[in-house]
């Protein structure tokens, strides 16, 4: 009889083991969402509040450049033209290198993930 409860002993320690190592992983998987999320919002929030600010500036270097451009070529049209062009030149170079952005934010979502 002893060989039977030694079997029986071994499969609730084999059981308990197993409880455990599944709570253990729901309770990690809990977490790592919670991490995931919280560093979502959180560059969500940065990106949001630095990126509406820089906006602003943006827009007043743009129109103050204009104005300025355009006193020196005495003519206020070609200045905001050029202004213009100028932002059109570098949002094709931004367009034309999005895949090396695609990769940066790959690597670094896979590093805050997979970490």
């Amino acid at each position: 009889m002893s060989i039977f409860d030694n079997i029986k002993n071994s499969a609730d320690k084999g059981t308990e083991a197993s409880k455990e190592y599944v709570s253990k992983t729901i309770e990690y998987s809990k977490l790592k969402a919670f991490q995931v999320t919280a560093l979502t919002l959180s560059m969500i929030v940065k990106l949001f509040v630095i990126g509406s600010l820089s906006v602003l500036g943006f827009i007043f270097l743009a129109i103050s450049s204009a104005i300025a451009l355009g006193e020196l070529l005495e003519n206020a049209a070609l200045g905001y033209l050029f202004v213009g062009l100028f932002f059109f030149v570098i949002s094709i170079v931004i367009y034309l290198s999005r895949k090396s952005f695609e990769k940066k934010v790959i690597s670094k979502v896979s590093k805050i993930f997979y970490d």
